[in-house]
């Protein structure tokens, strides 16, 4: 039977591609650091995931296990597997390199000729690429040579929400019924495994950047605006109709972008937009505006949801003002439990608001946009 191995055995992990894995034929195999974690699913062998949505099943999830990422075990595993997934925060890439290197070394040592391919399911972009990066800088030049036509780092685009719903069995996992990962084609070694629910894409950037500017861009400036009015879900936040036709005229600006960008059909894309909005408002899912708020500083970089999109259509000469209103909401996020957050707002108090900004963003002191930042924040 065919193995994988998932690392990261938390609710994306065992929710979304631990589950479609399984749902394919493969035994998967759950590396994690938390102990009691792994002790369940090793005891059950199985959970199930709740399709919380206008359409709600269980699907029960079993032939699965799980080691200690960091053990010996998961190295013997790696020997053995076609596949490897990560579901873990691209921060935490570095930490699993390590093992993947050791993995790699092993399969070489023992003659292992079978292929094996690689796909970072994590939000960012080419988040495979970096992993590779990772992983290559641990292994010795012999090895990263017969790496390169035995192993395929193939990046992705993933698109599911799952929050963290607690059950009465603490490994089942609520979802919604909406998913989506698209994964690079050419980028596998030895053909493409045929998974039902991975899409094979020949043109993953704009997959990428389809759904960063549009379910991310869209997903971050409703929780960052039902904040600052006192909402404490993202269902709650978008049922007001101020922050309702401010996400998704933000929405709509950074599609502009991407049409232009990738010649997308525009009547296509725009009811792409309100499908992914008709998600928000699935009152079953109770995701929290902390959570999907969470990190801001990354939100905020050069390269994610909320400045790239701006950019992009400012590149295009095109209203970007909703896109701002989103900008400005993150940098009010206050959270004392996230350590982004904390930082963030140190940074605002100690370097002055708008060098804070051009920090945080890449943006240059001198562009225009940032003044409209600075007035869309202290509107707010």
């Amino acid at each position: 039977m065919k193995t994988a191995i998932q690392f990261g055995g938390g609710n994306i992990g065992r929710g979304f591609i631990g589950a479609v894995l399984s749902q394919a034929g493969y035994r998967v195999v759950f590396a994690d650091v938390n102990q009691e974690l792994l002790d369940r699913i090793n005891r059950d062998g199985k959970y199930t995931v709740h399709v919380m949505d206008v359409e709600q099943k269980d699907i029960e999830i079993s032939n699965i296990c799980a080691v200690n990422s960091g053990s010996q075990e998961v190295v013997d595993e790696i020997v053995n597997a076609e596949m490897i997934t990560t579901a873990v925060g691209v921060r935490i890439l570095r930490f699993v390199a390590p093992a993947i290197a050791k993995g790699i070394a092993a399969r070489k040592a023992a003659g292992v000729e079978a292929p094996l391919n690689i796909v970072a399911c994590e939000n960012a972009i080419r988040a495979t690429s970096q992993l590779k990066e990772l992983t290559y800088a641990l292994l010795d030049a012999e090895t990263a040579a017969w790496a390169d036509s035995h192993v395929g780092f193939a990046d992705c685009s993933v698109d599911r929400i799952v929050p963290p719903v607690r059950s009465e069995n603490p490994i089942d996992v609520v979802v919604e019924n909406f998913y989506e990962w698209n994964v690079e084609e050419k980028s596998f070694v030895g053909g493409a495994p045929q998974i039902e629910g991975m899409n094979l894409a020949d043109n993953l950037l704009a997959y990428i950047e389809r759904k960063l500017f549009t379910l991310n861009t869209g997903h971050a400036i409703t929780a960052y605006l039902g904040q600052r009015k006192g909402y404490k879900t993202i269902d709650e936040s978008i049922a007001d109709p101020e922050i309702y036709a401010t996400v998704k005229a933000a929405m709509q600006q950074s599609g502009e972008g991407l049409i232009r960008k990738f010649g997308f059909d525009h009547d296509a894309h725009f009811a792409y937009i309100d499908k992914i909005i008709k998600r928000f408002r699935n009152p079953y899912l109770k995701d929290d505006v902390t959570r999907v708020g969470r990190e801001p500083l990354r939100k905020l970089s050069a390269n994610d949801r909320l400045v790239l999109p701006m950019m992009t259509a400012l590149g295009y000469g095109l209203p970007v003002d909703k896109l701002v209103v989103g900008i400005a909401a993150a940098l009010h996020f206050d959270n004392p439990d996230d350590p982004q957050s904390v930082e963030m707002q140190q940074e605002i108090a100690t370097l002055g608001l708008e060098a804070a900004i051009c920090k945080f963003s890449g943006i240059d002191a001198g562009n225009p946009v940032v003044a409209q930042i600075i007035d869309e924040y202290n509107k707010l």
